[in-house]
């Protein structure tokens, strides 16, 4: 018999591994349609995500050019133990340049997660700030503990697959 999901745990865990991450990987589109990526450090405040990056940097070009950005965290590899199976979440969002102005909040939480030097040092030269807002996500704890998320996790649905129906279909669709 299988053991059953624990959702209410694999949640808190969600939360947790988000709050200890610090940077973004962010996937793109080139301006010759190719994929692209990059990262950025990000903070989370109400549901979205943000990054601060600067103009030169060609992720910059491609978000502004792009509505679209998936956004990944990844657990650090040297502590997980199935490579297969690494935790990990990914968000599909849109991403619109905000620009610097009456974003103090966004900018307290950078100061408090990056430090206010960095940050203050940055905000004097050519750095925008883009919002990223999370359209659907998935997070990954293991085989069989896929879950279909929001940010905060209002959303937390354990992903179940039928592999019998599944079959069924392969079957059906070869005849």
């Amino acid at each position: 018999m299988k053991k059953p999901v624990d959702v209410k745990k694999n949640k808190e865990n969600y939360l947790q591994f988000i709050a200890n991450r610090k940077n973004l990987i962010l996937s793109l589109i080139d301006d010759e349609g190719k994929p692209f990526i990059s990262y950025a450090p990000f903070v989370k405040h109400e549901g979205k995500l943000y990054i601060y990056i600067s103009k030169i940097a060609e992720h910059y070009r491609y978000m502004e050019n792009n509505e679209f950005v998936d956004a990944l965290l990844i657990a650090d590899e040297s502590a997980t133990n199935n490579k297969f199976a690494t935790e990990r979440v990914r968000w599909n969002c849109t991403a619109s340049n905000i620009g610097n102005d009456g974003h103090e909040e966004i900018f307290e939480l950078f100061n408090a997660d990056h430090g206010a030097a960095m940050v203050n040092l940055l905000r004097g030269l050519d750095f925008s700030l883009f919002e990223l807002t999370p359209v659907q996500g998935r997070y990954v704890v293991g085989f069989g503990l896929a879950f279909d998320i929001d940010v905060d996790a209002n959303l937390f649905n354990h992903v179940v697959i039928d592999k019998k129906k599944d079959e069924e279909a392969t079957v059906q669709g070869s005849k």
